[in-house]
């Protein structure tokens, strides 16, 4: 085993000075044995054990993020590659088509209850024009309901 050397040929050794061997000391990440004298092999093995976890913790959230990115980015590539091949299957439509298919069935929908009226004034002839009036009054007034609430 190497005899224990001073802060300045420990700096030496590591690539830093002498105060920063110390400071090292201070924290943990080099092995004192004495005044201003370091044991060699504890220093080494606890200063590079400090720089792996320094490093570690550097690439750790920088590879975490760069991980969580390629996660995010392949959840997005295979919910695209789902969807277009859902489309393809016919099993997805755009939602103009749908809005479009909706506003003709509702226009026929309107279409047939305003003519709701006319359609029983004519199989019920004993209904005077006031009644007709009414039920036509009524179901207008409906629809202007529905369509306000909606």
């Amino acid at each position: 085993m190497p005899a224990p050397v001073t802060a300045a040929d420990m700096g030496r050794m590591v690539g830093v000075t002498a105060r920063q061997v110390r400071s090292l000391a201070d924290r943990g990440h080099m092995v004192r044995e004495g005044d201003d004298r370091y044991a060699v092999e504890a220093s080494i093995r606890a200063y590079c054990a400090f720089l792996r976890a320094a490093a570690q913790a550097r690439g750790g959230e920088a590879a975490s993020d760069a991980a969580a990115e390629r996660g995010r980015l392949a959840r997005a590539r295979a919910d695209y590659a789902e969807t277009k091949n859902a489309i393809m299957r016919g099993e997805l439509v755009s939602a103009a088509e749908v809005e479009a298919e909706w506003s003709a069935i509702l226009r026929q929908l309107r279409a047939a209850m305003l003519a709701v009226s006319t359609r029983v004034s004519q199989r019920l002839p004993h209904l005077s024009a006031y009644d007709t009036s009414e039920i036509d009054r009524e179901v207008r007034a409906a629809l202007l309901e529905i369509a306000l609430e909606g």
